[in-house]
């Protein structure tokens, strides 16, 4: 069985004013073309499809016409699955339409998909809370695939069904999953778990969340999962919510993050997107392969050391969407911020680095680093406010609001 695994799509989502609608439309088409190519058996989206609660039109129409082609009219089923950005309801709203074109959608970790038959072969053979085990067509093994998708720790709890418990949520998580793998997962079929969870191994340092992300381990979200709370009887486990591709483990159980297809802030830039492709056979090692992705923009981070060089640079790297950072000696007049703008159309942000700040001291106001993030920029103003660091309460409360659904 051949497996592609994809998420992070983030469809809708903006660079400050730039939008990225024809980039992922791009890059959507080069899924496609690969899946075809590949000749992939069935498609894992493990999350974040929107970047929004209320996607624009636009974006919901990519992800409909995406999946609808993906699916090739039900002869390569595709599982979708609600990420931290994603609606559940909307993402569950057009399922009874969507699993006549082989797509399966699942909004909450207790969803429980009706059984279904289709003309090519696509068949639901078992379904549970949390559980789908499928015949795909031109198979002889079934897939059996546990999924969760996110939910923040209350949620999560309530759904597991002990709302007052003070155990440990990723206790909790693995008792359910080992349930769901002991019930149904042996070694006649393919065994796979989907999930858009903060997962990492224990005793290592914890990958950093994307920039601009909504934060799953901040207040409200949901404790990081461990490697060891996924059953033995999982292959492969397929995860989304980190946008740098990464291996969490890799014996005996591929556990993967795909990443996501574009980048998505400047602390991505320079990455390489990637799709993974995972072959497996029932009781076997699962085999993945890391496919890179080619059609989207770059982003660029420059530090150019005056108008001259930064000009240059701009010319020789026409087809990206940049940040630039020059070094002067006073602020940039408004003619060098026309030349710079006329030499590029993608440049998503200016930011001078004034090397004399006496002059700046002078006139009452202070250079802000605008590459830092969120967090650094409030400490910044904090301190510059009040004399002191923000103690701990007031950023918990202020990652509270970063997280905050719009």
């Amino acid at each position: 069985m051949r497996i592609l695994h994809t998420a992070d799509w983030h469809l809708g989502k903006r660079l400050d004013d730039f939008s990225r609608l024809e980039e992922q439309r791009e890059v959507l088409e080069e899924i496609c073309d690969l899946a075809e190519r590949e000749a992939a058996d069935v498609v894992l989206v493990a999350g974040d499809l929107f970047d929004t609660f209320n996607p624009p039109t636009e974006a919901v129409d990519l992800l409909y016409k995406t999946l609808k082609r993906l699916s090739a009219d039900g002869r390569r089923p595709v599982i979708a699955i609600a990420g931290n950005h994603d609606s559940p309801n909307r993402i569950e709203a057009p399922d009874p339409l969507a699993r006549a074109c082989g797509i399966i959608f699942a909004g909450y970790p207790h969803s429980v998909v009706p059984p279904f038959t289709l003309e090519s072969g696509l068949r639901v053979l078992q379904s549970d809370e949390g559980f789908i085990e499928l015949q795909l067509p031109g198979t002889t093994v079934p897939l059996r695939l546990l999924f969760t998708p996110y939910a923040n720790e209350y949620r999560l709890r309530s759904f597991l069904g002990i709302e007052e418990s003070e155990e440990e949520l990723r206790q909790l998580l693995q008792r359910r999953w080992q349930q769901l793998a002991d019930r149904y997962c042996d070694q006649q079929g393919v065994n796979i778990l989907l999930s858009h969870l903060f997962l990492a191994k224990r005793g290592e340092r914890l990958p950093e969340e994307p920039e601009e992300e909504k934060p799953i381990l901040q207040v409200g979200g949901a404790q990081a999962i461990y490697t060891e709370n996924i059953p033995s009887q999982i292959q492969y486990t397929a995860l989304g919510h980190l946008h740098r591709m990464h291996f969490v483990e890799k014996h005996p159980s591929p556990v993967c993050y795909s990443g996501s297809p574009l980048s998505y802030s400047f602390a991505e830039a320079g990455q390489q997107k990637y799709l993974l492709m995972i072959d497996v056979q029932a009781g076997g090692t699962a085999n993945v392969r890391e496919i890179a992705l080619t059609r989207s923009k770059r982003l660029l981070r420059k530090r150019a050391g005056g108008i001259d060089e930064a000009l240059q640079w701009l010319t020789d790297n026409s087809d990206a969407l940049v940040e630039l950072t020059i070094v002067t000696n006073s602020f940039l007049t408004a003619m060098e911020r026309r030349a710079l703008d006329a030499a590029h159309p993608g440049i998503v942000a200016i930011i001078p680095e004034v090397k004399d700040m006496r002059q700046l001291m002078e006139g009452g106001q202070k250079q802000i680093d605008l590459s830092k993030g969120m967090e650094a920029l409030f400490r910044d103003y904090f301190r510059h406010e009040k004399g002191q660091e923000p103690n701990e309460e007031i950023m918990q409360l202020f990652n509270e609001i970063l997280a905050e659904e719009e």
